[in-house]
């Protein structure tokens, strides 16, 4: 069953370029929030380009505007640890599937790659970013840690000093810098992501399927190790109180007051 947005169409939309694989986020009233109706269509579309020998490579978009905002608020209302923990099964396969795919996957940013966003964005192993682009780690301002592999992902490409800055003090970062410290890989002209992500992608046409696939599988370790432990601790953290305060700051549009507890 197709999984749509709130005006009933598709929540991923699927094209192709020859053998690249286009997936476009398409939750444009949630500005392209990781709902629940595009996380089942984004597993199910990596399941079925897995196992596509035609493609050769992947593009990761959210249009013209935002690649997307994150983590939906609205899906964040659990009850109980176990049901927090639950709710890690999803976006965990989708994490494991990128970054353990044997394809390659490209991300194509234009505007805000934000939370949940910007985790998903440095999934990809190329990422291009139109220069207006910003990315942040949102998360301590909602009493959460970063999550969906972050805590592997920036480190590998930023090393541990950066990424300490970038985690914890969740100050934006726009594309400029992001280039200079190498957690991006190009710049291209505002609206001209896309373009030059296809670019990078049909580099692959020429290049052979099962290096990509081994050299991708040695770089994926770490990932497991991390996955398991946001399970734990981001599940415990959706049940306290300063994540409860930093939901409706945000929705109140107000700074949290976070009591440590």
């Amino acid at each position: 069953m197709t999984q749509t947005n709130e005006a009933g169409a598709p929540a991923l939309l699927e094209s192709r370029d020859g053998a690249v694989a286009i997936l476009t986020f398409n939750v444009p009233a949630k500005r392209n929030a990781l709902t629940q109706a595009m996380r089942i269509a984004l597993a199910e579309a990596i399941d079925r380009i897995e196992r596509s020998p035609e493609i050769r490579a992947v593009i990761l978009t959210g249009g013209p505007q935002t690649f997307s905002s994150g983590g939906d608020l609205g899906g964040m209302e659990v009850e109980g640890l176990a049901a927090a923990r639950e709710r890690f099964l999803l976006l965990h396969g989708i994490v494991r599937a990128m970054v353990k795919s044997s394809k390659p996957y490209l991300a194509a940013v234009e505007g805000w790659a934000a939370g949940d966003g910007f985790s998903i964005a440095l999934c990809c192993d190329t990422i291009v970013a139109g220069n207006s682009a910003r990315f942040v780690a949102a998360f301590p301002k909602l009493g959460l840690v970063g999550d969906a592999g972050l805590l592997h992902t920036l480190p590998a490409r930023v090393g541990l000093g950066r990424a300490r800055q970038i985690l914890l003090h969740a100050r934006p970062v726009d594309a400029e810098t992001a280039l200079g410290i190498g957690m991006i890989d190009e710049i291209a002209p505002e609206g001209q992501a896309i373009e030059k992500a296809l670019e990078r992608a049909h580099e692959f046409d020429r290049l052979a399927p099962l290096s990509t696939a081994l050299t991708k599988e040695y770089l994926a370790r770490g990932i497991d190790d991390v996955l398991d432990w946001e399970r734990s601790n981001q599940a415990s953290l959706f049940m306290t109180v300063d994540h409860a305060e930093g939901k409706a700051a945000f929705r109140e549009k107000r700074p949290p007051r976070f009591q440590g507890r």
